[in-house]
């Protein structure tokens, strides 16, 4: 699996378009939305340590 990130996990977009200023600041607080690999919506979960993320494709990750 390649590391590369093709979407924005915040919005979704595309990561190379346009100016995702706004998305790297809300990422401070937020966890991620969408699938960085794939685009797909994730299940997001927020827990008093942070939070999990699950990709039906890619997997979970947490934060």
């Amino acid at each position: 699996m390649t590391t590369t990130r093709v979407w924005c996990d915040r919005c979704g977009e595309p990561a190379d378009a346009g100016d995702h200023a706004a998305c790297r600041a809300a990422r401070e607080l937020e966890p991620p939305r969408f699938c960085a690999h794939c685009r797909r919506r994730m299940k997001v979960q927020v827990l008093p340590v942070g939070w999990a993320a699950v990709c039906v494709e890619h997997g979970e990750l947490r934060g």
